[in-house]
């Protein structure tokens, strides 16, 4: 049952007399909005009502006061500025009618932390509960300008933006109609998000509409069941590609369901700094263009990845929206200590997509450049199915090696299906103008193929084989 008040006002003015002035940090302020004078007469996707900005920041900065507040929003609130959350404090919703809609024109993201700093943490244990926080992406620019191109990091228009915070939490919240990317978080450590909805309504191609960004310095990172729809990517873990110095370390990324998504998942290394460390686990659903990129993607020195791993990915491909380069499920490129995948299922029933691209241009299908390099101590696939039903669209290779040095690729427990009574036709991997130290292959049942590798143009230097049919 709600707490009743008389008066919010009087109740403020009794707990100053009260505290004599000072700071009472040994209690927490649970507090409903409705009724502190609140008025929850918009909608969370249709928007409108009174702007409650002001009042609703009055709230917000009691935090430092009273020492921790918890804001509980039963109601959908119109907001036309970045709502600034202090340390200590948590805004609860009561259910998906509930939450913060940005108004036409306010070219900023929803909420933020107050102390946004990309260099220092100041601000500590945020928590979001429940709720929609929706961009109104049509309504925004792409850019920010005027009073709201005061930034930290970048000049777009994010939904939420976290710097300099520790420990974040996000639970059953709806990101809706990012105008950009759907969060950006730089400069972080213990951020746990679970049940978090990306609701992409407003689709548009190469709007940068991503889901969750995040910059480093950062590090301990837990995702859980991160569903929804993204414009470019669903998820991007890129510690230096701002900054060309910072790392992400200890990722634990478990439970994506991608509907249609442009892209699912980016890994991205650009510079000094290193992304180490990293579990992403139990991946599915749907993806147009590009499944898993793990490079650097901007041309220079390869940049540095630790281990990674994935493991139980099932993604079905659809239609391609992007043709700069051929769709795929994985690409690989940049300086790789090791990547392990586990239980990968792909099916093409329609569409092209490559399986695995090693090396090569890192955003295109050109050859490999001298700023483009890819090295690879280790890369190994263990337990693979495919499987093909359209002859139209078999593949004829599914692990495509280009411009690349790697040092071991182990490939196992492989089960390649295709329709009885075709020719045999293409390859497991094709290496061109590259190199592979170690090429270790066991366990594999691919009777539909030609040859299990072709390497006409690049070099093996052993091969070991075990029970390969």
């Amino acid at each position: 049952m709600k707490t009743r008040y008389l008066s919010p006002y009087i109740l403020i003015l009794a707990l100053t007399i009260l505290v004599g002035g000072c700071t009472n940090r040994s209690v927490t302020r649970s507090i409903y909005a409705s009724e502190w004078g609140i008025i929850l007469n918009s909608d969370v996707y249709e928007g409108g009502g009174v702007d409650m900005t002001e009042k609703l920041q009055v709230l917000l900065d009691k935090a430092p006061e009273w020492g921790r507040l918890h804001l509980i929003l039963d109601g959908a609130a119109l907001v036309s500025q970045s709502l600034k959350i202090h340390s200590n404090t948590t805004i609860e919703c009561l259910d998906k009618s509930c939450g913060l809609f940005l108004a036409d024109s306010s070219n900023c993201s929803v909420v933020c932390n107050a102390n946004g700093d990309a260099e220092n943490i100041r601000d500590r244990n945020i928590t979001l509960i429940g709720g929609v926080y929706n961009n109104n992406s049509p309504g925004q620019v792409y850019h920010r300008e005027g009073d709201n191109a005061v930034h930290v990091i970048s000049d777009w228009v994010f939904a939420m933006e976290f710097y300099g915070v520790e420990n974040l939490i996000l639970r059953d919240v709806t990101i809706a109609n990012q105008r950009t990317f759907a969060m950006l978080m730089a400069n972080w450590k213990y951020v746990t998000m679970e049940n978090i909805h990306i609701d992409r309504r407003e689709r548009a191609d190469y709007q940068n509409q991503d889901g969750l960004h995040f910059f480093g310095p950062g590090r301990f990172l837990t995702l859980r069941n991160i569903y929804g729809n993204s414009g470019d990517d669903f998820i991007a873990l890129a510690p230096d590609e701002h900054d060309l110095k910072s790392s992400i370390e200890d990722v634990l990324i478990d439970g994506v369901y991608l509907e249609d998504a442009d892209q699912g998942i980016r890994l991205l290394s650009r510079g000094e700094g290193k992304l180490d460390r990293v579990v992403i686990r139990n991946v599915t659903g749907t993806y147009r263009s590009f499944g898993f990129i793990v490079n650097p993607w901007f041309e220079g020195n390869g940049g540095h990845y630790g281990n990674i791993v994935f493991d139980m990915i099932d993604l079905r491909p659809m239609k391609n929206n992007y043709d700069y380069a051929h769709p795929f499920l994985f690409k690989f490129g940049g300086n790789i200590e090791s990547v392990t995948l586990k239980n990968i299922y792909h099916h093409t029933p329609d569409f092209d997509h490559t399986l695995f691209v090693v090396g090569g241009h890192y955003m295109t299908d050109s050859p490999k450049q001298p700023d483009n390099l890819t090295k690879i101590c280790r890369l190994m696939i263990d337990g693979l199915y495919v499987d093909e039903r359209n002859e139209n669209s078999f593949p004829d290779t599914y692990i495509d090696v280009r411009g690349a040095d790697v040092d071991v690729l182990s490939v196992k427990d492989v089960i390649i299906r295709r329709m009885n009574g075709l020719p045999r036709f293409g390859s497991l991997a094709r290496v061109k103008d590259s190199h592979i130290s170690d090429l270790l292959l066991n366990d594999i049942s691919a009777s539909g193929l030609d040859k299990l590798t072709d390497a006409h143009a690049g070099s093996i230097y052993r091969i070991k084989k075990n029970n390969v049919e």
